[in-house]
């Protein structure tokens, strides 16, 4: 009989107590290294080193060990399947509600994401309604840089620095403007002094005249009591006086805005040439080349515009000074003059700023003057409105009369008197712009395209009624020619 080696006994002892640890136990999980609890039943003796019950290598199963190994096999096959579910249900996602539900981890930075757009949103909002006056100021002074920039660009080609040349532009255009609003003021100074000391006469006049027309029998005396014992005067006058104050505020921040509007207009006429280099310089060549043809469409448009509103005003003064002159209006020169910029170089209400001076001054001399004046007015912007300007704009901005109107409208809609001011320049720019990518055709040689459709149809069934005509005519003939 072969001896027992011992190394052989250990290694089957190891087995056994693999299998034992491998058990579940009473909970029904396998717990490695664990032996399982004893079950009050007869386990067999136990394997001992050197007891000849041991089981040997090479041995045949005995039935009670293969049963034995089976029992195992499902013990761990069970154990397995059962850790496998609970890792499923630990992976799984818990249902919302559920007592072991936990929140996504995306979710709080989501919400956190959320959040900081949402703020970001509305502080750009916000800035954006702080800055917007300054936006518009700084678009105004753009258009006006370019208004100005053929004449910089002529003085600074003959060998002129550009800052100087703009200064030189912009101080004369300072001149003008101080000047004409201190002779318009002294005219107005005077003119409100010659009426309140007038004014008695008037109102005797007009007494007189109620007097006449309703056989009233009104005197000035009681008039000026009855006025300046009025409460609604008094209230006027006390309003008034406190309003100076928002009078005086408004007066401030125009000229604030006129000093920024000029000094942003200057640094970009100045710095033209500068401002085109570091805007090109972040764009490729081809993107280049299309950015400064805009600017020279630009540049061609705006000072078309200015040409046509200079031209318009030329006109208007000349037609309102002429007026002026026939019904013997003091200080005619310097209305006209007023009339024509006025009217045509602040929108929308322009012609009634303008047409308001000359009435009152009219008003000064006879009150069937202030009339006629206002007729003229009227008349005059009519003609202006549908037969002068629209062939003047088409001509010089290029675009068609409605576009103008159209265009004026929008940006009265938009930006206010600044948008109707800028609009027409900037729709005749972009419309220039726009024009070198589009394909045009050739039209076709047909009537319909000249608003001769109906008239072309017309003369196509008379001549088929006509041929039809014919026709029938000939078989009739020829019925007639075959019967005889």
């Amino acid at each position: 009989m072969a001896p027992i080696d011992a190394n052989d006994e250990t290694a089957d002892e190891n087995d056994d107590d693999d299998r034992r640890g491998a058990l579940p136990d009473e909970g029904g999980t396998a717990t490695p290294g664990r032996a399982p609890a004893p079950t009050g039943r007869d386990e067999g003796p136990a394997a001992t080193p050197g007891v000849t019950g041991a089981r040997r290598p090479g041995a045949p199963d005995s039935p009670e060990t293969a049963e034995s190994s089976s029992k195992e096999a499902a013990s761990r096959e069970a154990a397995e399947s059962s850790s496998s579910k609970e890792a499923a249900r630990s992976a799984a996602p818990a249902e919302p509600g559920a007592p072991g539900a936990r929140m996504p981890r995306w979710l709080p930075r989501a919400l956190v994401l959320a959040l900081a757009l949402y703020a970001c949103f509305q502080l750009g909002n916000w800035a954006f309604h702080q800055l917007i006056g300054l936006l518009v100021n700084i678009l105004l002074a753009f258009f006006l840089a370019l208004a100005i920039e053929p004449a910089v660009g002529r003085m600074a080609a003959r060998g002129m620095r550009r800052g100087l040349a703009t200064f030189i532009v912009f101080f004369g255009v300072l001149i003008v403007g101080v000047g004409f609003v201190v002779l318009l003021g002294s005219m107005l100074a005077g003119q409100i002094v010659d009426m309140v000391e007038n004014f008695p006469k008037y109102l005797d006049s007009l007494i007189n005249w109620a007097n006449q027309h309703f056989h009233t029998e009104l005197s000035r005396v009681e008039v000026q009591d009855s006025v300046l014992r009025s409460g609604w005067l008094q209230k006027y006058v006390q309003n008034s006086a406190a309003g100076v104050l928002d009078v005086s505020a408004t007066l401030l921040g125009g000229l604030f805005k006129l000093l920024t509007i000029f000094l942003f207009a200057f640094y970009f006429a100045a710095d033209g040439p500068r401002l085109r280099r570091a805007l090109c310089s972040v764009l490729p060549p081809a993107k280049q080349t299309e950015v400064l043809r805009a600017w020279e469409i630009a540049v061609d448009k705006t000072g078309g515009y200015l040409y046509s509103r200079g031209l318009m005003a030329l006109i208007s003064g000349v037609a309102h000074f002429v007026l002026f002159e026939i019904l013997g209006i003091p200080y005619a020169p310097a209305l006209a003059v007023w009339v024509g910029l006025v009217s045509q170089f602040i929108p929308t209400i322009g012609t009634y700023l303008a047409g308001a001076l000359p009435m009152l001054i009219a008003f000064t001399v006879d009150p069937w003057y202030a009339l006629w004046v206002l007729v003229f007015v009227v008349v005059y912007q009519q003609f202006e409105n549908y037969m002068l300007q629209p062939k003047l704009t088409s001509k010089t901005v290029d675009i068609h009369p409605a576009v103008a109107f159209g265009s004026v409208i929008a940006g009265t809609a938009l930006l206010g008197a600044v948008g109707a001011l800028i609009a027409i320049p900037a729709v005749a720019t972009l419309q220039a712009f726009l024009g070198a990518y589009v394909k045009r055709y050739d039209v076709t040689d047909d009537p319909r395209v000249h608003g001769h459709r109906r008239y072309g149809e017309a003369v196509v069934a008379r001549l088929q009624k006509a041929l039809h005509h014919k026709k029938e005519q000939a078989e009739k003939g020829q019925g007639k020619q075959g019967r005889g």
